[in-house]
């Protein structure tokens, strides 16, 4: 099963600087949280360090993670809106050695409004997490909600890569054209470093030609930048975060748990874009 090939497997490479990758798709249901909450999981399974931020609302990685996210506990909106320190907030992920989260309230949801009116409102991430000792993380993965709005805005300033997860389905690419045009707002105007490095292909099932299609029109548009391995539609991977676990941890043998091991195996692997 997919123990015994994660134990020969080993440590895998640690990037010469802390690699900040944004998970982003304006499409809601695409597979962005289960595909930062399973890769950040692999990777810290392999000897790297890793912080993921949370910066939905809805807290969706923060509750696959087992962190505590409601009520008054202090999350990413007093980083971006009340300049509290990141560090104080993160927390560890339990029974995950090398894993933390900063974990998102319901509070977040005001941040796109609130943030209107502050000084530097697309860059308040990136200073916060330039402020953060990210000497100690190998891998930061900011969890994007589902829009364009300035949450998304913000992490796409912070971060030095963007990874888009695409659904195998119809009208995957629907959208994706406004996505690829603010990276190049943002990288004119904000942040000219952030790279488009990598796009994973979700919900493929190989039972359908539409799948199959939508996969091969995929790659032949973004060649290199799309990851090998596809991730299956899976009931696992849909159940894991309702016990607080990522897929990795809650059924490690499944498929779905394999493919995100080889999808953060290859990550791990590629090369981090010159900056």
């Amino acid at each position: 099963m997919g123990d015994s090939r994660e134990a020969r497997d080993g440590d895998w490479p640690r990037p010469p600087k802390c690699r900040i990758i944004a998970v982003a798709n304006q499409k809601g249901g695409v597979g962005k949280t289960t595909t930062s909450v399973n890769l950040a999981a692999a990777l810290s399974m392999h000897g790297l360090r890793v912080l993921v931020i949370d910066l939905d609302p809805q807290g969706n990685a923060s509750t696959a993670l087992a962190i505590e996210h409601r009520g008054d506990i202090p999350d990413v909106y007093q980083v971006l809106v009340e300049d509290r320190p990141m560090a104080e907030i993160i927390k560890e992920v339990p029974d995950m050695p090398g894993l933390w989260c900063a974990p998102a309230t319901i509070d977040l949801a005001g941040a796109e409004i609130e943030l209107v009116s502050l000084v530097a409102r697309e860059s308040r991430l990136a200073r916060a997490i330039n402020a953060l000792d990210t000497i100690s993380f190998d891998y930061i993965i900011i969890d994007c909600p589902p829009s364009l709005g300035l949450l998304t805005v913000n992490a796409l300033v912070a971060a030095d890569e963007l990874l888009i997860p695409i659904q195998c389905e119809y009208y995957a690419l629907e959208g994706l054209g406004q996505l690829l045009r603010n990276v190049d707002l943002v990288k004119a105007h904000l942040s000219p470093r952030l790279n488009l490095s990598t796009i994973l292909l979700t919900m493929f099932d190989g039972r359908t030609r539409l799948a199959s299609q939508v996969a091969e029109e995929v790659r032949s548009h973004f060649k290199d930048t799309v990851i090998s391995t596809v991730i299956p539609r899976s009931v696992r991977v849909s159940e894991a975060p309702s016990y607080g676990q990522s897929v990795i941890t809650y059924d490690p043998g499944s498929s779905g748990a394999m493919a995100y091991v080889d999808a953060a195996r290859e990550l791990a692997h590629r090369a981090a874009p010159a900056v």
